[in-house]
């Protein structure tokens, strides 16, 4: 089969304005960027007066390391919506270029089920991370510059919890000594770098309702103590006026097509390990608005994204999902039964049954949540009938619906099963309950979580996060939801730990707090904020042609 880029290249894309056309947005309400691309102006959700969509959530099992095509699901049911006529649009997150670069590649789906241009959305897009990434630096920079110029706010170096960011895997820059050079080049402290994509500007930019939210948000940021261990907020430094003028285009979401011509908004990029892994509140609302079905994922497996989604994505913006999909493969659910990650294109049909624990587990999850999900397998060529039939047999015998999806090869004609088992399952799906009540204290939440979603036995904290929860009551802080750093390649703290994981407990070893976002960073096991690059980072196999195509992002 073609190549992404070589697929791409067939790709014979509409004017964007006819894409916008074609869900009722005006064109007064465009800001284009070139013929494929444009951000759409706030004013045109209040200027609609329809009745919202139904909105579907696409998630998956806990994936292999490469992924298991989410997104390319949900682009091939946006497809496969489309072919049946049906009113719909995408609403995912942006890249990062981190993974891009790094371990993954792009992340605009994939074969005949893409979001289009794909290089360009793949890198720098519209600049919305850009443009992140200068806001929360510039936090950083005004801290430091307060301080070199006499600390009117008496802030304590030392309790410093603004992090710098870039939209970089670098795993040097997790911890660094900043300021050296003598006295004219700053005061000489600790800190470090994140990834911009776990960035609380990034987080507030997705779960803010509209500018005015996002400004209040910026405001009550907590950005560091005094010396006395008072809290200090962004709003007192004075420089959320000028963060809310470098995001005001971010806060536009950016609309795009799909290969097939299906419109897209594609806007926010938190990831769902080290964040809440869900694309922007105003997206969705936009999708939701202007089209009967509006379709979008979070993060990877359910236990991460979609209990964020949920109960923290949900809660603050008042959506309901009214379907659920659950995207699984073969080799997932191989890698689950005890095959290794280098082989898992061979036929294992007893690797398949021990994997199933797996797939179980995330059923069960989304039922917590009051949804009855719809089991899409994605199907790659290596995969056999036998294989495929096993998995087809359990949710039978659990009473879920279930679809064998080929849309990478195939385009929407390749999810048309899944679109109208998705749409048949609606009727089945009550209002979602959240795994917890927030006037639980922060131990009964993470334990609820940990307990539910990931089958843990207990939770403990070590004596850093237990200095941390004295520090959030402290501020008065306990009633925000929890979102929870883990590792993602499994339902536990233990990255290694694969299938269903029985007897385990989830160290936190850390509470970040994350006051204009409106939730608490429970950072467990070994998690970190700013990943690195693998060995052989997906940036060496890329190149610019002499024809302006950029070979190798995939």
């Amino acid at each position: 089969m073609a190549t992404d880029v070589e697929i791409a290249l067939q790709f014979a894309p509409r004017p964007i304005s006819e894409i916008a056309e074609k869900l009722g947005i005006e064109d007064h309400y465009l800001n284009h960027y070139g013929r494929d691309i444009a951000k759409v102006d706030l004013r045109a959700l209040s200027h609609n007066g329809r009745q919202p969509g139904k909105l579907i959530l696409v998630s998956a099992t806990t994936p292999t390391p490469s992924g298991e095509g989410k997104t390319t699901t949900t682009i091939g049911l946006g497809q496969a919506f489309s072919q049946l006529n049906e009113s719909v649009c995408l609403a995912l997150r942006e890249p990062s270029l981190g993974p891009c670069l790094g371990m993954k590649g792009g992340a605009t789906g994939g074969g005949y089920s893409q979001i289009m241009p794909a290089d360009r959305i793949n890198l720098h897009f519209t600049g919305d991370f850009h443009a992140i990434t200068s806001a929360n630096n510039l936090v950083s920079a005004a801290i430091d510059n307060h301080i070199y110029h006499g600390n009117k706010l008496s802030i304590d170096p030392r309790q410093i919890v603004w992090r710098r960011v870039m939209d970089m895997n670098d795993r040097s820059l997790r911890k660094i000594v900043l300021g050296l050079g003598g006295k004219l080049q700053g005061i000489p402290r600790e800190g470090g770098f994140d990834i911009t994509a776990a960035s609380e500007v990034m987080a507030m930019l997705c779960l803010a309702e509209d500018a005015e939210d996002l400004q209040q948000r910026l405001d009550r940021t907590l950005i560091g103590f005094t010396y006395e261990g008072e809290p200090v907020y962004a709003r007192q430094l004075e420089i959320t006026g000028a963060m809310m003028a470098l995001l005001r285009d971010a806060l536009q979401p950016n609309l795009v097509q799909s290969f097939e011509g299906t419109p897209a908004f594609v806007h926010g990029g938190p990831f769902a390990n080290i964040a809440h892994g869900c694309n922007s509140v105003i997206a969705t609302r936009m999708a939701m608005q202007y089209a009967d079905w509006a379709i979008t994922e979070a993060g990877f497996g359910f236990d991460l994204g979609a209990e964020k989604f949920f109960d923290i994505k949900c809660r603050i913006a008042g959506l309901d999902p009214d379907a659920v999909v659950l995207v699984t493969t073969v080799r997932a659910l191989k890698m689950h039964g005890g095959k290794q990650k280098n082989a898992l294109e061979s036929e294992d049909l007893s690797a398949v049954k021990l994997g199933l624990g797996n797939l179980d587990k995330h059923i069960e999850s989304v039922m917590l949540f009051n949804k009855q999900p719809v089991v899409a397998l994605n199907r790659f060529a290596t995969d056999s009938d036998a294989e495929i039939a096993i998995i087809r047999q359990r949710c039978s015998e659990l009473g879920v619906a279930f679809a064998e999806t080929t849309h990478h090869a195939d385009g929407g004609k390749g999810a048309l099963e899944l679109a109208r088992a998705v749409i048949g399952s609606v009727a089945q799906n009550r209002p979602f309950k959240p795994l917890y009540d927030l006037e639980l204290t922060v131990l009964e939440k993470v334990r609820a979580v940990c307990k539910q979603m990931y089958g843990a036995d207990d939770v403990a904290f070590t004596k850093e996060a237990a200095k941390d929860l004295q520090l959030v009551e402290q501020l008065r802080l306990t009633h925000l939801p929890v979102c929870i750093a883990k590792a993602p390649s499994s339902l536990s703290d233990d990255p290694l730990l694969h299938g269903r994981p029985r007897d385990f407990e989830v160290t936190v070893r850390a509470i970040q707090i994350n006051s204009g976002a409106g939730f608490l960073v429970i950072l467990t096991g070994d998690i970190l904020r700013m990943p690195g690059l693998p060995k052989q980072p997906a940036a060496n196999k890329m190149r610019l042609l002499k024809s302006g195509v950029i070979e190798g992002l995939e």
